[in-house]
């Protein structure tokens, strides 16, 4: 049998679908397993040993528009399959399994274009995402977790920053600035406060981590951090949050990518998103930041370039000192 998995959703969204891999894997044994998804979650999903192939959908680039739709969908055609899990809710996601030339067609009801599957299956609004996935195949909830697999070139890599800046036997606090949401975004000027704090402790090194665009997030103190921001891929991220004490990061990728590590300890900024969303941290160290009780939250599922009704309540109000001592107390144990 030959299963595809479609998922071309963000980085963190790819990470939490990994749960649902093991799942599909252990369900159907004997399958082959593919995964459609975009580069960058190409390049998470590197070394699942469950995935037989993992074929690139460069929605963004070069195959945006109907040109590069078709082209993926006569490849898609050659792999023969029988089954196709749609778990993005997009129109375009459920034409590529419409597409696909499989008979059986399993997505979410809410998605747009579930007219087109053979099965849908109901979207649990009460579930974490992990567990909403294992819907799918009947999972068994709280059995599955986030698997990511940096490799000996990965490990390689950590190893010659870690002796570059002198990581020895610190401990590790790794720091998130960034989101693709603005509001998302604890303010700036919070981590430079945060920053350093963290500088007076003793025995303690603090990375900046986050892409390219990250790093674009001007922060006076980056340098009384080692900044990594835009200096590593994916999966040599996922090799430093293995390593980390405590990570402090936004509601973003970091979440769930050091959520498939024991170490970690995850300190979660939430500001316009809650908990009930289904998207916070999946690993046994953990808590989210957040301010109760404001009537105006959640104000969107991902966030908005400004805050809505301009006060920025959810994420000024969750002051550094706050973080600070969430991050010391958590270093001891």
């Amino acid at each position: 049998m030959n299963i595809l998995v479609i998922h071309t959703a963000f980085i963190g969204d790819i990470a939490l679908s990994t749960p649902f891999v093991r799942a599909l894997s252990d369900t159907y044994p004997d399958a082959n397993l593919y995964y459609l998804t975009t580069p960058a979650g190409a390049a998470l999903l590197q070394n699942n040993p469950l995935i037989k192939e993992v074929v690139v959908f460069d929605k963004k680039g070069k195959d945006k528009g109907l040109k590069g739709f078709f082209k993926t969908v006569k490849l898609l055609r050659k792999y023969k399959l029988n089954k196709v899990f749609i778990l993005h809710r997009y129109l375009r996601s459920s034409f590529l399994g419409y597409f696909s030339g499989a008979k059986e067609r399993i997505g979410f009801d809410i998605a747009s274009g579930s007219f087109l599957y053979t099965k849908k299956v109901k979207y649990r609004k009460d579930l974490h995402e992990i567990d909403r996935l294992l819907e799918f195949v009947d999972g068994e909830h709280g059995k599955y977790k986030v698997e990511i697999y940096p490799s000996d070139v990965n490990v390689g890599n950590i190893d010659k920053i870690w002796q570059k800046y002198g990581i020895k036997e610190q401990k590790i606090i790794a720091v998130a600035p960034g989101s693709k949401w603005y509001t998302k975004m604890w303010p700036r000027e919070y981590f430079d406060d945060l920053l350093e704090r963290l500088s007076r402790l003793d025995n303690v090194k603090t990375v900046l981590v986050g892409g390219k665009e990250d790093k674009e997030i001007e922060l006076k103190n980056e340098n009384m951090a080692v900044d990594l921001r835009g200096e590593t891929s994916l999966l040599d991220l996922a090799e430093i949050l293995k390593r980390t004490d405590v990570l402090v990061t936004n509601d973003s990728s970091p979440i769930h990518i050091g959520s498939a590590f024991e170490k970690p300890f995850i300190a979660a900024i939430f500001g316009p998103t809650v908990k009930e969303f289904g998207f916070t941290p999946s690993n046994k160290k953990n808590t989210v930041i957040e301010i109760e009780g404001l009537e105006c939250r959640p104000c969107g599922m991902h966030g908005h370039d400004k805050c809505p009704l301009g006060h920025f309540k959810c994420m000024k109000e969750i002051l550094p000192e706050k973080v600070f001592d969430i991050v010391v107390n958590n270093l001891k144990s």
